[in-house]
């Protein structure tokens, strides 16, 4: 059974960056996509980031404007979240997740097989 576990989140200031990482253990990890969600109180989990494993072939919500990136260490099973000039609007609780069975349509939560416990971001004005 693959295990996802997220670190990095925090309390920063707004305009201030965060780097989160999510890291696969346990059974055989070989995923096709993985992926960042997060979820803010009251909302819906929503998409943020999405790369492919095997080309690092990236995906974006239209929120990220540039100011986010996903990036991949397969050496070592990880998954980052570089988020810079953060504002209060992303204070949520950021998701990692990985796909090893689907393949296709990265942004969808139905895409993926296995979730992390999620990390918390909170931006303050």
């Amino acid at each position: 059974q693959v295990q996802l576990v997220e670190s990095g989140g925090g309390l920063v200031q707004a305009g201030e960056s965060l780097r989160l990482s999510c890291t696969a253990s346990g059974g055989s990890f070989s995923p096709l996509h993985m992926a960042w969600f997060r979820q803010a109180p009251g909302s819906e989990r929503e998409f943020v980031a999405a790369i492919r494993w095997s080309d690092a072939n990236t995906w974006y919500g239209a929120f990220v404007k540039g100011r986010f990136t996903i990036s991949k260490d397969s050496a070592k099973n990880t998954v980052y979240l570089q988020m810079n000039n953060l504002t209060p609007g992303n204070t949520a609780v950021y998701y990692c997740a990985a796909d090893q069975t689907h393949g296709y349509l990265p942004r969808r939560e139905s895409s993926y097989d296995y979730w992390g416990q999620g990390t918390q971001v909170t931006v303050s004005s």
